[in-house]
């Protein structure tokens, strides 16, 4: 017996020189919280599909730490109430970081619940409630609405020129923000706002207020809110006869919207990061060719794109800092100055608000392409 003893313990310290080949390390994990069913399903689709596969190819050169990464997906359906759902349920599974969501709303709800358990939160939220309380734990991988509203002031007033401005938005933390703060730069920039009025999200039947709108003869007719009511409200404008130019703000960059608005998608305006195929860096060019090798589509929006660009940040904190301890990465990211994203170089401030992001106003081609308006594309 004693004999046999010390052969178990021989055994065990060949095994523990040789690096514990009895029992791997744990996986490092992270979670997607993202609207994987519902209205806007193939966004969230779209962001889970980048985190595994973005997770795939990490694990295909050996993981993070010599540990696998692991993704858990959670889906809170673009809706406050299943993503606090998700986002304890993602405690629960012990994640370190989570990717998402794609809406304010969901992100909102989900956030100080993140923050309380000190894990990082990466999402497409840009309401600028995201931002009051300061959370250390959270990083948006999209510029914030009043970064946006500037710019679309500046598109409609000074680069347009169009006189009588009608604005639209629906509900939502995130569209009644873009629209106020669009509302307000365009005063600034001496605009004419005749008039703000709003949808229910998702009612379909959009006539009524195109109608009133309609009779105070705007140039342009800008709404606020996501793509699956902006498409219908293209399509009821065309129906209509209302002459104003559309133009949308980011939500409305999906290739759904062309699908949903029909023939009446060519001429439309959205303002956004550049799309998916217009982004220059090769990097982004090298994600968006194996995205579509490995799933069979381009990805939804650039969407996809910045959440990646979530998970990226987060593998190159652990990388870089040896750890995952969420001091330590939140330290990391917070301290980078020259992020190289596939969306392009950005960083984040003391408030995890992204900075540095250029945006462009592109117009919806009869193919469905977009064809970028302003700034003018360089040459070369």
């Amino acid at each position: 017996m004693i004999r046999k003893a010390r052969i178990g313990a021989g055994v065990a310290l060949g095994l523990l020189a040789g690096g514990v080949t009895a029992q791997a390390a744990p996986p490092i994990k992270i979670g997607v919280q993202a609207p994987i069913t519902g209205t806007y399903a193939d966004e969230g689709q779209g962001i889970e599909r980048a985190v595994k596969l973005l997770a795939a190819e990490q694990n295909a050169k050996g993981g993070l730490l010599g540990r696998k990464i692991e993704v858990i997906a959670c889906d809170d359906q673009g809706e406050a109430a299943q993503a606090a759902i998700c986002a304890r349920q993602l405690m629960n599974d012990h994640v370190i970081a989570v990717i998402g969501s794609y809406t304010s709303g969901a992100a909102l709800a989900a956030q100080p619940i993140y923050a309380r358990a000190d894990v990082i939160q990466t999402s497409d939220g840009t309401s600028n409630e995201l931002l009051k309380h300061g959370y250390k734990t959270w990083f948006g991988n999209a510029a914030p609405n009043s970064a946006e509203a500037k710019f679309t002031a500046h598109y409609l007033v000074d680069v347009r020129h169009f006189t009588k401005i009608a604005v639209l938005t629906d509900h939502s933390s995130f569209a009644t923000g873009l629209a106020d703060a669009v509302v307000k730069d365009v005063k600034a920039d001496h605009g004419d706002v005749v008039d703000k009025s709003f949808i229910n999200a998702g009612s379909q039947n959009f006539s009524p207020v195109l109608t009133k709108l309609k009779a105070m003869q705007p140039d342009v007719l800008y709404f606020s809110g996501y793509y699956s009511d902006g498409g219908l409200i293209r399509a009821q404008m065309a129906q209509l006869g209302m002459k104003a130019v559309f133009v949308g703000g980011d939500a409305n960059q999906n290739v759904a919207f062309a699908k949903i608005a029909g023939a009446a998608a060519a001429g439309s305006v959205i303002i956004n990061v550049p799309a998916p195929a217009d982004l220059p860096y090769p990097v982004a060019k090298e994600f968006v060719a194996a995205y579509k090798a490995k799933y069979g589509s381009l990805p939804p929006s650039v969407f996809t794109l910045t959440n990646a660009d979530g998970m990226r940040a987060v593998m190159q904190a652990i990388a870089a800092t040896k750890s995952v301890k969420p001091a330590k990465l939140e330290a990391y990211l917070h301290g980078i100055k020259s992020f190289q994203g596939l969306t392009g170089t950005f960083a984040w401030n003391a408030k995890g608000e992204r900075t540095g992001s250029p945006f462009v106003a592109f117009e919806i081609q009869k193919d469905g392409s977009y064809k970028i308006l302003y700034p003018a594309p360089t040459a070369g």
